[in-house]
Protein backbone atom coordinates (compact mmCIF):
# COMPACT_ATOMS: atom_id res chain seq x y z
CA UNK A 1 0.00 0.00 0.00
CA UNK A 2 3.08 2.40 1.15
CA UNK A 3 4.46 1.82 -2.38
CA UNK A 4 1.24 1.86 -4.24
CA UNK A 5 0.83 5.62 -2.62
CA UNK A 6 4.15 6.69 -3.05
CA UNK A 7 3.89 5.61 -7.37
CA UNK A 8 0.78 6.88 -7.09
CA UNK A 9 1.85 10.31 -6.21
CA UNK A 10 4.43 10.24 -8.83
CA UNK A 11 2.52 9.69 -11.31
CA UNK A 12 -0.57 11.72 -10.35
CA UNK A 13 1.47 15.22 -9.70
CA UNK A 14 -0.95 17.59 -7.52
CA UNK A 15 -1.60 20.63 -10.55
CA UNK A 16 -0.16 23.71 -9.89
CA UNK A 17 -2.93 26.98 -9.85
CA UNK A 18 -2.34 29.26 -12.28
CA UNK A 19 -3.25 33.15 -12.81
CA UNK A 20 -5.90 33.34 -14.96
CA UNK A 21 -4.86 36.22 -17.80
CA UNK A 22 -8.46 38.04 -16.62
CA UNK A 23 -6.11 38.93 -13.00
CA UNK A 24 -3.41 40.36 -14.25
CA UNK A 25 -2.97 43.61 -12.37
CA UNK A 26 -4.79 46.10 -14.53
CA UNK A 27 -2.54 48.41 -13.50
CA UNK A 28 0.43 46.90 -14.35
CA UNK A 29 -0.42 46.52 -17.69
CA UNK A 30 -1.36 50.39 -17.80
CA UNK A 31 1.77 50.86 -16.60
CA UNK A 32 3.31 48.97 -18.64
CA UNK A 33 1.37 50.28 -21.92
CA UNK A 34 2.40 54.05 -20.84
CA UNK A 35 6.20 53.07 -20.71
CA UNK A 36 6.50 51.29 -24.04
CA UNK A 37 4.70 54.25 -25.51
CA UNK A 38 7.42 57.21 -23.98
CA UNK A 39 10.18 54.53 -25.21
CA UNK A 40 8.71 54.90 -28.71
CA UNK A 41 8.85 58.73 -28.74
CA UNK A 42 11.25 59.66 -31.15
CA UNK A 43 13.00 62.37 -28.68
CA UNK A 44 12.40 62.49 -24.85
CA UNK A 45 14.40 65.13 -24.46
CA UNK A 46 15.37 67.49 -21.37
CA UNK A 47 16.82 71.14 -21.11
CA UNK A 48 19.83 71.76 -18.90
CA UNK A 49 20.45 75.68 -18.21
CA UNK A 50 23.84 76.90 -19.24
CA UNK A 51 25.37 76.71 -15.36
CA UNK A 52 23.68 73.59 -14.48
CA UNK A 53 26.22 70.82 -15.69
CA UNK A 54 29.22 72.98 -15.98
CA UNK A 55 29.90 74.40 -12.86
CA UNK A 56 33.73 73.75 -13.42
CA UNK A 57 32.87 69.76 -13.24
CA UNK A 58 35.49 67.60 -13.88
CA UNK A 59 35.33 64.74 -16.63
CA UNK A 60 33.76 62.04 -14.03
CA UNK A 61 31.50 64.22 -12.78
CA UNK A 62 30.09 65.29 -16.33
CA UNK A 63 30.16 61.60 -17.69
CA UNK A 64 28.12 60.64 -14.43
CA UNK A 65 25.21 63.04 -15.08
CA UNK A 66 25.11 61.68 -18.77
CA UNK A 67 24.43 58.05 -17.84
CA UNK A 68 21.93 59.50 -14.85
CA UNK A 69 19.55 60.66 -17.05
CA UNK A 70 19.88 57.93 -19.33
CA UNK A 71 19.41 55.40 -16.55
CA UNK A 72 15.70 58.30 -16.25
CA UNK A 73 14.78 57.22 -19.88
CA UNK A 74 16.01 60.82 -20.75
CA UNK A 75 17.72 59.98 -24.75
CA UNK A 76 18.42 63.70 -25.63
CA UNK A 77 20.06 66.41 -23.60
CA UNK A 78 19.47 69.77 -25.02
CA UNK A 79 22.31 71.76 -23.16
CA UNK A 80 23.05 75.75 -23.06
CA UNK A 81 25.91 76.87 -24.56
CA UNK A 82 25.27 80.35 -25.51
CA UNK A 83 22.84 83.11 -23.30
CA UNK A 84 23.05 86.21 -22.77
CA UNK A 85 25.57 87.60 -25.42
CA UNK A 86 28.38 85.05 -24.60
CA UNK A 87 29.33 81.42 -25.14
CA UNK A 88 29.74 78.23 -22.51
CA UNK A 89 32.79 78.04 -24.20
CA UNK A 90 36.06 79.48 -25.42
CA UNK A 91 35.34 81.61 -29.03
CA UNK A 92 37.84 83.06 -30.88
CA UNK A 93 35.13 85.03 -32.41
CA UNK A 94 34.45 86.18 -28.99
CA UNK A 95 37.44 87.15 -28.55
CA UNK A 96 37.93 88.80 -31.79
CA UNK A 97 34.39 90.78 -31.19
CA UNK A 98 34.45 91.48 -27.64
CA UNK A 99 37.22 91.31 -25.99
CA UNK A 100 36.36 88.06 -24.08
CA UNK A 101 36.57 85.12 -24.89
CA UNK A 102 33.53 83.69 -22.99
CA UNK A 103 30.66 84.03 -20.65
CA UNK A 104 32.57 84.66 -16.63
CA UNK A 105 32.24 80.83 -15.74
CA UNK A 106 34.75 78.16 -14.27
CA UNK A 107 34.19 75.60 -16.90
CA UNK A 108 36.63 72.69 -18.08
CA UNK A 109 37.55 73.36 -21.66
CA UNK A 110 36.76 69.88 -22.21
CA UNK A 111 33.18 69.67 -20.86
CA UNK A 112 31.12 69.66 -24.01
CA UNK A 113 33.55 67.01 -25.76
CA UNK A 114 33.03 64.96 -22.64
CA UNK A 115 29.53 65.65 -22.40
CA UNK A 116 28.96 64.77 -26.11
CA UNK A 117 30.96 61.68 -26.29
CA UNK A 118 29.18 60.37 -23.03
CA UNK A 119 25.81 60.41 -24.67
CA UNK A 120 26.58 59.08 -28.02
CA UNK A 121 28.13 55.87 -26.14
CA UNK A 122 24.59 55.60 -24.00
CA UNK A 123 23.18 55.72 -27.55
CA UNK A 124 21.72 59.42 -26.42
CA UNK A 125 22.35 62.61 -28.64
CA UNK A 126 23.03 66.17 -27.63
CA UNK A 127 21.78 69.28 -29.02
CA UNK A 128 23.31 72.35 -28.58
CA UNK A 129 20.85 75.07 -26.69
CA UNK A 130 20.76 78.58 -27.47
CA UNK A 131 19.40 80.09 -24.81
CA UNK A 132 18.02 83.31 -24.20
CA UNK A 133 19.20 83.86 -28.20
CA UNK A 134 19.16 87.47 -29.27
CA UNK A 135 17.93 88.79 -25.87
CA UNK A 136 19.92 89.82 -23.19
CA UNK A 137 19.40 91.59 -19.69
CA UNK A 138 21.16 93.92 -17.43
CA UNK A 139 23.99 91.09 -16.39
CA UNK A 140 25.37 90.80 -19.48
CA UNK A 141 28.70 90.79 -19.95
CA UNK A 142 28.15 92.56 -23.08
CA UNK A 143 25.58 94.62 -21.73
CA UNK A 144 27.57 97.96 -21.63
CA UNK A 145 29.24 97.63 -24.77
CA UNK A 146 26.09 96.55 -26.64
CA UNK A 147 24.63 100.28 -25.73
CA UNK A 148 27.54 101.87 -26.42
CA UNK A 149 28.10 100.45 -29.66
CA UNK A 150 23.97 100.98 -30.20
CA UNK A 151 22.69 97.49 -30.78
CA UNK A 152 19.64 97.32 -28.35
CA UNK A 153 16.45 97.83 -30.20
CA UNK A 154 15.06 100.53 -28.49
CA UNK A 155 12.34 100.03 -25.36
CA UNK A 156 12.29 96.71 -23.19
CA UNK A 157 11.31 93.38 -24.08
CA UNK A 158 8.86 92.66 -21.02
CA UNK A 159 7.47 89.19 -22.32
CA UNK A 160 8.17 87.06 -19.23
CA UNK A 161 6.76 89.27 -16.18
CA UNK A 162 9.66 89.92 -13.72
CA UNK A 163 12.43 90.29 -16.04
CA UNK A 164 13.54 92.56 -18.27
CA UNK A 165 15.17 92.01 -21.50
CA UNK A 166 16.96 94.31 -24.42
CA UNK A 167 16.83 92.95 -27.89
CA UNK A 168 20.06 92.71 -29.84
CA UNK A 169 19.12 94.41 -33.59
CA UNK A 170 20.02 91.47 -36.15
CA UNK A 171 19.26 94.39 -38.62
CA UNK A 172 22.77 95.91 -38.04
CA UNK A 173 25.36 93.79 -40.12
CA UNK A 174 28.08 93.50 -36.80
CA UNK A 175 24.99 91.45 -34.46
CA UNK A 176 23.94 89.62 -37.47
CA UNK A 177 27.45 88.68 -38.32
CA UNK A 178 28.06 88.33 -34.61
CA UNK A 179 25.96 85.43 -34.25
CA UNK A 180 26.75 83.71 -37.93
CA UNK A 181 30.39 83.87 -37.03
CA UNK A 182 29.03 82.33 -33.74
CA UNK A 183 27.18 79.55 -35.27
CA UNK A 184 29.68 78.34 -37.81
CA UNK A 185 32.83 78.46 -35.51
CA UNK A 186 30.47 76.37 -33.03
CA UNK A 187 29.91 73.60 -35.15
CA UNK A 188 33.09 73.21 -36.93
CA UNK A 189 34.65 73.45 -32.82
CA UNK A 190 31.81 70.84 -32.39
CA UNK A 191 31.21 68.60 -35.29
CA UNK A 192 30.00 65.94 -33.47
CA UNK A 193 26.97 67.94 -31.92
CA UNK A 194 23.67 66.66 -32.87
CA UNK A 195 21.46 69.37 -33.35
CA UNK A 196 21.46 73.32 -32.40
CA UNK A 197 18.09 74.85 -30.93
CA UNK A 198 16.97 77.83 -30.74
CA UNK A 199 13.52 79.03 -28.95
CA UNK A 200 11.11 81.78 -28.61
CA UNK A 201 14.31 84.49 -27.48
CA UNK A 202 14.78 84.39 -31.59
CA UNK A 203 11.99 87.19 -31.59
CA UNK A 204 10.94 91.01 -31.57
CA UNK A 205 7.87 91.15 -28.94
CA UNK A 206 4.89 93.07 -30.41
CA UNK A 207 4.67 95.34 -27.64
CA UNK A 208 8.31 96.92 -28.05
CA UNK A 209 7.97 100.62 -28.99
CA UNK A 210 7.32 101.91 -32.39
CA UNK A 211 5.32 99.81 -34.47
CA UNK A 212 8.35 98.45 -36.54
CA UNK A 213 7.49 95.26 -38.37
CA UNK A 214 10.61 93.25 -38.46
CA UNK A 215 9.18 89.86 -39.70
CA UNK A 216 11.16 90.25 -43.24
CA UNK A 217 14.77 91.26 -41.56
CA UNK A 218 14.12 88.21 -38.55
CA UNK A 219 13.38 86.03 -41.80
CA UNK A 220 16.57 87.32 -43.58
CA UNK A 221 18.70 86.49 -40.64
CA UNK A 222 17.93 83.71 -39.56
CA UNK A 223 17.63 82.13 -43.44
CA UNK A 224 21.51 83.35 -44.18
CA UNK A 225 22.78 82.20 -40.12
CA UNK A 226 21.39 78.75 -40.73
CA UNK A 227 22.80 78.93 -44.63
CA UNK A 228 26.38 80.02 -43.08
CA UNK A 229 25.90 76.86 -40.58
CA UNK A 230 24.95 74.27 -43.27
CA UNK A 231 27.80 75.04 -45.48
CA UNK A 232 30.03 74.75 -42.45
CA UNK A 233 28.90 71.35 -40.98
CA UNK A 234 25.80 70.16 -43.16
CA UNK A 235 25.16 66.95 -40.63
CA UNK A 236 23.90 69.27 -37.95
CA UNK A 237 20.18 69.78 -37.97
CA UNK A 238 18.83 73.43 -37.19
CA UNK A 239 16.00 73.14 -34.98
CA UNK A 240 13.64 75.82 -33.04
CA UNK A 241 10.97 75.72 -30.25
CA UNK A 242 9.02 78.35 -30.90
CA UNK A 243 5.01 79.14 -30.33
CA UNK A 244 2.44 78.78 -32.64
CA UNK A 245 2.88 79.64 -36.37
CA UNK A 246 0.33 82.34 -35.66
CA UNK A 247 1.06 83.59 -32.25
CA UNK A 248 5.06 83.51 -33.57
CA UNK A 249 4.32 86.07 -36.42
CA UNK A 250 2.03 87.83 -34.78
CA UNK A 251 3.61 88.68 -31.95
CA UNK A 252 7.32 88.09 -32.31
CA UNK A 253 7.88 88.60 -36.01
CA UNK A 254 8.66 85.57 -36.01
CA UNK A 255 7.46 84.06 -39.45
CA UNK A 256 9.36 80.74 -38.44
CA UNK A 257 7.32 78.74 -41.32
CA UNK A 258 9.58 80.39 -43.84
CA UNK A 259 12.96 79.97 -41.97
CA UNK A 260 14.85 76.86 -43.70
CA UNK A 261 14.46 75.04 -39.87
CA UNK A 262 14.94 71.22 -39.87
CA UNK A 263 12.39 70.76 -37.00
CA UNK A 264 9.99 72.25 -35.26
CA UNK A 265 9.01 71.22 -30.90
CA UNK A 266 5.84 73.78 -30.17
CA UNK A 267 6.46 75.22 -26.65
CA UNK A 268 3.22 74.80 -24.73
CA UNK A 269 4.21 76.05 -21.34
CA UNK A 270 0.94 78.05 -21.61
CA UNK A 271 -1.98 76.25 -20.10
CA UNK A 272 -5.03 77.93 -20.44
CA UNK A 273 -4.19 77.50 -24.63
CA UNK A 274 -2.45 74.16 -24.27
CA UNK A 275 -5.18 72.34 -26.03
CA UNK A 276 -4.78 74.77 -29.11
CA UNK A 277 -1.20 74.14 -28.87
CA UNK A 278 -1.20 70.46 -28.65
CA UNK A 279 -2.95 70.89 -32.45
CA UNK A 280 -0.41 72.45 -33.84
CA UNK A 281 2.26 70.05 -31.86
CA UNK A 282 0.20 67.31 -33.72
CA UNK A 283 1.46 68.66 -37.07
CA UNK A 284 5.29 69.46 -36.46
CA UNK A 285 8.00 67.74 -34.56
CA UNK A 286 6.96 67.55 -31.06
CA UNK A 287 5.63 69.33 -28.07
CA UNK A 288 7.94 71.07 -24.94
CA UNK A 289 6.55 71.23 -21.58
CA UNK A 290 7.57 72.05 -18.12
CA UNK A 291 7.97 70.21 -15.10
CA UNK A 292 5.46 71.93 -13.84
CA UNK A 293 3.01 70.43 -16.00
CA UNK A 294 3.74 66.80 -15.69
CA UNK A 295 0.70 66.19 -15.02
CA UNK A 296 0.51 65.91 -18.90
CA UNK A 297 3.11 63.75 -19.82
CA UNK A 298 1.21 60.58 -19.47
CA UNK A 299 -2.04 62.16 -22.14
CA UNK A 300 1.45 63.37 -24.15
CA UNK A 301 2.72 59.74 -24.04
CA UNK A 302 -0.11 58.17 -24.94
CA UNK A 303 -1.04 60.31 -28.09
CA UNK A 304 1.03 58.90 -30.94
CA UNK A 305 0.82 62.03 -32.64
CA UNK A 306 3.03 64.03 -30.64
CA UNK A 307 6.60 62.55 -32.03
CA UNK A 308 8.83 63.96 -29.37
CA UNK A 309 8.56 65.08 -25.71
CA UNK A 310 10.34 67.95 -24.61
CA UNK A 311 11.22 68.85 -20.59
CA UNK A 312 12.07 72.16 -19.53
CA UNK A 313 12.94 72.31 -15.81
CA UNK A 314 11.79 75.39 -14.79
CA UNK A 315 12.49 74.80 -11.02
CA UNK A 316 15.83 75.00 -11.87
CA UNK A 317 16.23 71.04 -10.41
CA UNK A 318 17.02 69.21 -13.51
CA UNK A 319 18.05 66.08 -12.00
CA UNK A 320 14.37 65.89 -9.81
CA UNK A 321 12.72 66.65 -12.85
CA UNK A 322 14.42 63.77 -14.88
CA UNK A 323 13.26 61.47 -11.79
CA UNK A 324 9.93 62.46 -11.23
CA UNK A 325 9.44 62.29 -15.21
CA UNK A 326 10.24 58.11 -14.68
CA UNK A 327 8.34 57.84 -11.64
CA UNK A 328 5.53 58.83 -13.76
CA UNK A 329 6.21 56.74 -16.28
CA UNK A 330 7.20 53.50 -14.52
CA UNK A 331 5.56 53.87 -11.44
Amino acid sequence: MIEAAKLGTKETPIAKSQPSPNSINPEKKQADATKASWEKKEIRGIYLSRYQVTNNADEQTIRQRVRYYHSQGINTIIHGVWGNGCTMYNSKVMQQTLGFKSCPNEFNDQWLNWLIDEAHKQNMKVYAYFEKGIKIDKNSPIFDLAIRRKWIVPGVDRTYSGIEHYVLDVEIPEVAHLFRDISVEFVEKYPNIDAVQWDDYLGYYADLPGNVDRTKNLTNFVNQMITAMKKANPSVSFDICHHNPYWAKKYFAADWQNWKVDRVFIQAYNQANFATELIYAKKYNGVAITDKQLSRLKELIKNPQIKSILIFPLSGQPEQTASSVKSLVSP
